[in-house]
């Protein structure tokens, strides 16, 4: 392999290998969220409020749809980065192989659902009816892009894996460029309104798609990385199934608590969910590190567990998190004193600039809890350890963040249904800390001891 382009997480100063691992994936992030943002920017100043609180429901339905597979996806990484630490490049491509087959068995079948259902979940979401044919209108057009969404998110995974976080930048920078200039032709220029930042949104997702396969196909030869699907590996797609079938349920009952917690703001009306739509493309501004350091947890805890260097496991376990909540902190804080004169450049409407304001000095001074909290979920995740964090999820969504957004808009006051976050955050990295008191990290602290004294060779 290129080994320019791959950094070797079983080897070296952790933190500065998360950090170039983490890098090039925070700067992917920036222009995700620039690929997002530039939606909201544009619509907001060239389309009306009720565009603009269009766009921020209508992706709640596609995430219902889609969150199955991201997690087998982000199963599918897991396993390239034990395979890559245990240096079984055999089992590596037949991984690779069976993934992309994977990928296309599902794309086409989830396009046409979303098309058809994805109006359904719109009504159960209590979507209003100024905002009704905007939403099935951008909703119909995105979901035409399923397959392009998905193969792009299953070939970062696959790059990530094996430890190489440059090449996604490049599949990104892509995407946006496209993006942007498609925005502005379509919406801007022709006046498509929301279906025009649709259709924008899907031709960027392709054009980012086809250009990683031909990326991987050039620089990464040895993976026999296939445009079509060639074979399905049955003991492999069990691997797959096994290890991503848990996250992809946990995000399914996660999206469908999202789509509840939507529904919450659209009771507030058309002005609230435009805030909130703001509001939300601002906090992942400041939020930038929470993936990139997640990615670089979970790849590091599989190549290692794959390397059997339980040593490194056991001390990157607590340091990656502990550095992705200080940085997330500090940008948090920043963007909270500065979030006026941001989110004027989202919208000039009064009424929404006001809420927008609110949900912003509400959620994100705490977002470094979340931080720490999604830095050791991922790295107990790339561990294999997958049944621990869906339950914790699962309480963290349903116990906590939808009942307090409940009760908080039913006895308190609607406008501040933005707090259940803040709130399911503190529990939910409270319940990953205890995480370190389980059996199963206990015993890799026991082999940590061994390798430390000499006593195993593993």
């Amino acid at each position: 392999m290129h080994r320019s382009q791959k950094i070797d997480m079983t080897k070296g100063p952790i933190m500065k290998l998360v950090v170039l691992f983490a890098l090039p994936i925070c700067i992917g992030n920036v222009l995700q969220q620039l690929y997002t943002t530039v939606d909201t920017l544009v619509i907001g100043n060239f389309c009306s409020p009720v565009s603009l609180a269009a766009v921020g429901t209508s992706g709640q339905p596609v995430e219902v749809f889609l969150c199955i597979f991201v997690g087998i996806g982000t199963g599918v990484s897991i396993l390239v980065s034990q395979y890559t630490g245990s240096g079984d490049a055999a089992s590596l491509r037949r991984l690779i192989s069976t993934a992309n087959s994977f990928l296309y068995l599902c794309a086409i079948p989830l396009t046409i659902l979303g098309f058809l259902c994805g109006p359904l979940i719109l009504k159960w979401m209590q979507t209003p009816e100024d905002t009704w044919d905007l939403s099935v209108s951008y909703l119909r057009i995105i979901f035409l892009g399923t397959l392009g969404n998905m193969g792009y998110n299953m070939n970062a995974g696959i790059l990530r894996g094996v430890g190489d976080s440059r090449s996604s930048l490049l599949f990104l920078l892509v995407s946006c460029i496209v993006n942007i200039v498609l925005d502005l032709l379509f919406v801007a220029g022709l006046r498509m309104d929301v279906g025009g930042a649709a259709l924008a949104t899907i031709l960027a997702m392709y054009c980012s798609w086809i250009f990683s396969m031909l990326y991987i196909r050039k620089k990464y030869p040895e993976l026999e990385f296939s445009i079509l699907s060639r074979r399905l590996d049955k003991d492999m797609l069990h691997s797959i199934v096994c290890v991503g079938l848990p996250l992809g349920l946990n995000n399914s009952i996660y999206t469908i608590g999202h789509v509840l917690m939507q529904s919450l703001v659209n009771a507030q009306g058309s002005t609230f969910m435009a805030a909130c739509s703001v509001a939300t493309k601002v906090t992942g501004v400041a939020n930038i590190a929470i993936t990139s350091f997640s990615s670089a947890a979970t790849t590091f805890a599989g190549q290692n567990l794959g390397n059997q260097d339980y040593i490194r496991l056991k001390k990157g376990g607590t340091t990656i998190p502990l550095y992705s909540g200080l940085f997330t902190c500090i940008l948090g804080l920043l963007v909270t004193f500065f979030c006026r004169p941001i989110l004027g450049l989202f919208t000039k409407d009064a009424a929404v600039l006001e809420l927008a304001t609110l949900y912003i000095r509400v959620v994100l001074p705490f977002s470094w809890v979340y931080a720490v909290f999604n830095g050791i979920i991922c790295f107990v995740n790339g561990m294999g350890e997958v049944k621990y964090p869906t339950i914790i999820n699962i309480l963290m969504l349903w116990v906590v963040r939808i009942p307090s957004a409940y009760l908080i808009g039913r006895f308190i006051d609607g406008t501040y249904i933005m707090a259940c976050f803040p709130i399911s955050f503190v529990f939910g990295m409270l319940c990953m800390f205890a995480y370190f008191l389980t059996r199963k990290w206990k015993n890799i602290r026991c082999l940590a001891a061994r390798q430390a004294a000499g006593t195993d060779s593993v």
